[in-house]
């Protein structure tokens, strides 16, 4: 796997959508395991889903 389809299924991931195809998660996890650029690209992805979260709550949407 690249980071390029790593990336494309990280996001699909976060989002709640189905993994591409070519993206398994088991493959997934072991690319973002050995991946340093790829696991901090998740570890926004998932702060932003944080921050996000809180903003709704915070303008009393959600």
């Amino acid at each position: 796997m690249d980071c390029c389809d790593a990336r494309t299924a990280i996001s699909a991931r976060a989002d709640g959508e189905a993994l591409p195809p070519n993206a398994p998660g088991y493959a997934l996890d072991a690319h973002v395991r050995g991946c340093e650029p790829c696991r901090r690209f998740d570890e926004g992805v998932r702060r932003l889903k944080e921050l996000a979260a809180g903003l709704d709550g915070a303008w009393g949407v959600g």
